[in-house]
């Protein structure tokens, strides 16, 4: 009897991890879910441009990432806009970008210097700032060296800066995410987001609709010196 609820419950999760790889089979899907990487909420009119193809197209594959559980979907008045499902999606296509860059060739790899120097990563800030951020906040330890966790000083700095911290729930409060254009580390988690948006909101940094790139300002430069002595390029 366990041997046959084991087999059923392993067909079950084989016929899941086929289902989701079927839906990002299709380089059009794939674009989409790209593109609904800069963590906002998109129309299928707009995922349409972003992917190259027909608005109907584009609900026909939309469709499809909604079934898998990729992407979730919200009706404000008479628009619908298609956002990535969660945190854990985000993560597995930034993990995705990373396995996919290292199998091709270096030669072939020209990531825009724009993209490179900043960036976003669904929620949180990605690139070589962010990169250069996380190994500050390591070296200083603010969080801990597996970057896991914020420790007291880190709440304290960060409190400094003007942000204080409240975890939503206990999972993820602070993690490190591998970036894929730098092959190292950035801050991923509950803080990574709340950093993002209050820099965004401290005019430290400028988020550009529809893209992933992000402009820091010479205010922001000023804020990173000080306090990750992160100089402008």
């Amino acid at each position: 009897m366990t041997k046959v609820i084991k087999s059923e419950y392993q067909h079950t999760v084989e016929s899941a991890i086929a289902a989701v790889g079927a839906a990002i089979s299709d380089i059009s899907r794939v674009k989409i879910l790209c593109a609904l990487m800069d963590g906002r909420a998109w129309t299928a009119t707009e995922l349409g441009i972003a992917a190259d193809i027909a608005a109907s197209t584009a609900s026909s594959h939309l469709s499809k990432l909604l079934t898998s559980g990729l992407i979730s979907v919200i009706s404000q008045g008479k628009y619908r806009y298609f956002r990535l499902a969660n945190d854990e999606i985000a993560n597995v296509i930034e993990k995705l970008m990373c396995f996919s860059t290292d199998h091709v060739s270096q030669a072939k790899i020209t990531t825009p210097k724009h993209l490179r120097r900043a960036r976003t990563c669904y929620n949180h800030l990605a690139g070589e700032v962010a990169v250069d951020i996380y190994h500050s906040l390591c070296q200083q330890k603010w969080i801990t060296e597996d970057g896991r966790a914020i420790t007291t000083l880190g709440l304290e700095q960060f409190k400094n800066m003007g942000i204080e911290f409240q975890a939503t729930h206990s999972r993820n409060i602070c993690c490190p995410c591998l970036d894929w254009s730098e092959r190292r580390f950035h801050l991923g988690g509950q803080i990574g987001a709340v950093f993002l948006n209050y820099a965004e909101t401290q005019a430290w940094l400028t988020r550009h609709q529809g893209y992933r790139e992000v402009t820091i300002s010479e205010k922001g430069y000023k804020v990173l010196a000080q306090h990750f002595d992160i100089k402008k390029k």
